[in-house]
């Protein structure tokens, strides 16, 4: 019997907005609305809007939260309430099992996004950690829906809801009245522009999700949030990072902070990672011939295969893009060759992001 698919709480919003719904890791949320070009230029330009209530959140509580955060993720988070950070949550042997976004909104209590592959997970390995601590792991996922609000002119329109939504700096949260009622706002996104993520009831998010609609924003879908968050540079659970890679292999060794005094899962094997180097690593890609990649896609260099794509798609900025792992000696500017249903098509090995923009 097969199993049946979440919905979020926005699902009949965005049906009626026009949405086209898939399968993404179990939930049915849309791919996209009137088409992944034109919401990817709203976004690149002007407004975007996405569903992104599949996402976790997990409170740590209590006296030990702080201490216990630093145990878990690689980076070193600072007890300043507002204030927050990425970070990679580690397996024993330095796997990644997710990357995190956490907040501290109060010194014994803090606020952990995580991605919704990984929920369960997440949340297992944290309730095994803080076995013994005086802290309490609560997973209140299903009690928050969450919008993520992107694009030049997104802090602009929402400046009608927040006054002074602009004074909140990037990584950072704040409590506000939405609607009548508390809501969090964070100064993050996933797509490499200025904009936020506002967690909330159902209620709230659905109110948020018409209003939006009515107030300069284009409904936007996973297709397009691809194609940003890849010309961005930023990670895909699952494809880009798993337990079977560190962060240093996913290109992402600044995110491990071995200086701070707390210890952190793997600390010691990553050090070693750091000292010895890694014989692979995340490499960004660029197609120099027509053609359009896809996952899986086998790199080859000189005749032999050196790799295979963890990501890859249209850019309408960039072209035919991608990024896998390849041996950590291939330099930014060689040729490669990218294998797209039997027919190998000239690359170039490039320094990811794709885009970066001033935010």
């Amino acid at each position: 019997m097969e199993k049946e698919l979440k919905k979020t709480a926005l699902y009949e919003a965005c049906v009626k907005a026009g949405a086209k719904m898939i399968d993404f890791h179990g939930w049915l949320l849309p791919v996209q609305y009137e088409g992944i070009i034109a919401e990817h230029k709203a976004v690149r330009e002007n407004a975007g809007m996405f569903d992104v209530s599949h996402m976790g959140q997990v409170f740590f509580e209590g006296p030990d939260a702080y201490k216990f955060l630093q145990s878990v993720a690689t980076n070193n988070f600072k007890l300043e309430e507002g204030r927050g950070a990425y970070a990679h949550v580690l397996n024993d042997k330095g796997g990644i099992i997710d990357d995190i976004i956490a907040f501290c909104l109060t010194p014994e209590k803090f606020l952990v996004v995580v991605n919704s592959a990984t929920r369960q997970k997440d949340y297992n390995w944290f309730k095994q950690k803080a076995e013994g601590r005086n802290v309490k792991v609560i997973d209140a996922s299903d009690d928050f829906s969450m919008l993520a609000l992107q694009g030049p002119k997104a802090l602009d329109y929402l400046e009608e809801l927040d006054k002074n939504i602009k004074e909140l700096k990037r990584f950072h949260i704040k409590e506000v009245d939405l609607f009548g009622q508390s809501a969090y706002i964070t100064r993050t996104g996933y797509t490499g522009e200025d904009g936020v993520e506002i967690m909330g009831s159902h209620a709230q998010i659905n109110k948020l999700f018409e209003w939006c609609l009515a107030h300069g924003f284009k409904a936007c879908g996973l297709g397009a949030r691809d194609v940003l968050r890849l010309e961005a540079g930023y990670l895909l659970s699952g494809s880009d990072m798993d337990e079977r890679r560190n962060p240093y292999e996913a290109s992402c060794g600044w995110v491990v902070k071995l200086n701070k005094e707390e210890d952190f899962t793997a600390k010691k094997i990553m050090a070693e990672v750091k000292a010895n180097g890694v014989k692979q690593k995340l490499t960004g890609f660029v197609l120099t011939a027509p053609g359009i990649a896809r996952e899986g896609c086998a790199i080859f260099k000189d005749g032999k295969q050196i790799g295979s794509l963890t990501s890859a798609t249209f850019s309408p900025l960039f072209k035919a893009i991608g990024c896998g792992y390849v041996p950590a000696d291939l330099q930014e500017g060689e040729s490669v060759e990218i294998e797209i249903r039997g027919r190998k098509v000239a690359a170039k090995a490039v320094k990811m992001p794709f885009y970066k923009n001033k935010v």
